[in-house]
């Protein structure tokens, strides 16, 4: 039993590892695209944004095919890398389209003028521009690590070594059987696993509502 604790305390760490690498990745990438899609205006930015909201339209499970045959070319199958990149991707067309209706609402003049006194692009953006978007940065970082961790299908399709799986996939495929039923295990596992995601939700939920809903109705 203790041994069987100590495995699923790895497991489900390495999970939050993986939750908060893809959150990461994600919002660094958000922040950067939604930046250039709203302050860089060109003639494409329209089909673009359709691009990624069209790209929401569509089920996960009709792309897996191509996904997987993509990752398996570059050896990325079976692994948290892989999987990473693959709720990175999933995940980014909404983010970016959220993140960039957060700048649509900044006034151009503060950049203007913080260049007028010499600050560069990326001096603007960082240390102009995020602070005021604070809220649509909570919502996005927040928004992707509880994806990531409510990812079955992705995690089940892209990973077969049962050591490596995330907590969702890893409890139905051990545990929920086609005729066994390991119920101890499955509520034990669900409660602790539960846990952080309480904890996220007491601490930021007024600041992910916040942003969400300031996201929707600017630009």
């Amino acid at each position: 039993m203790l041994d069987h604790c100590c495995k699923k305390a790895k497991s489900q760490n390495l999970h939050s590892l993986a939750c908060g690498v893809t959150a990461g990745i994600t919002l660094i990438l958000a922040i950067m695209s939604g930046y250039a899609l709203s302050r860089f205006k060109i003639r494409w930015n329209q089909w673009i944004v359709a691009a990624f909201l069209s790209a929401q339209m569509f089920p996960i499970v009709s792309r897996m095919i191509s996904l997987y045959d993509l990752l398996g070319k570059a050896s990325l199958i079976n692994t948290r890398t892989g999987l990473i990149l693959a709720l990175t991707a999933a995940m980014l067309p909404f983010t970016i389209t959220l993140m960039a209706s957060f700048f649509d609402g900044i006034p151009r003049e503060l950049e203007e003028a913080a260049i007028v006194d010499g600050a560069g692009r990326f001096q603007t953006l960082f240390l102009i521009v995020m602070p005021l978007v604070k809220a649509g940065m909570v919502a996005v970082g927040i928004y992707a690590f509880l994806m990531t961790w409510d990812d079955y299908l992705h995690a089940v399709t892209l990973i077969q070594n049962d050591g490596l799986r995330t907590l969702s996939a890893g409890v139905a495929l051990r545990y929920l059987g086609e005729l066994s039923y390991d119920w101890s295990k499955v509520n034990t596992i669900s409660v602790v696993g539960i846990l952080p995601i309480l904890f996220l939700f007491f601490f930021f939920q007024k600041h992910m509502v916040k942003g969400l809903v300031a996201g929707a109705v600017k630009g």
